[in-house]
């Protein structure tokens, strides 16, 4: 199963997860409970959380590779006779 990926300010996140902020609170009224967020994040594997205006996103962080230059010279790996 392939899982959507997310890009938000200039980082990119696989959401492994998302589940209604409400789920969090006493009340529809009432702000979300962090802690339990916190421990939900840490039940499904994720290392970052967003939110929009229903949900929480639980994301795991694609980090970025870093190349290095390689300044080896070339050589030939034929199996040449001579």
């Amino acid at each position: 199963m392939r899982r959507p990926v997310y890009n938000h300010n200039g980082e990119s996140y696989i959401i492994l997860d998302q589940v209604a902020t409400h789920h969090f609170s006493k009340s529809y009224e009432e702000q979300p409970d962090m802690k339990y967020v916190n421990l939900y994040m840490k039940w499904c594997g994720a290392d970052h959380v967003l939110r929009n205006q229903t949900h929480f996103l639980f994301c795991e962080t694609i980090e970025e590779t870093e190349f290095k230059e390689i300044n080896n010279p070339i050589t030939d790996v034929s199996n040449k006779t001579e």
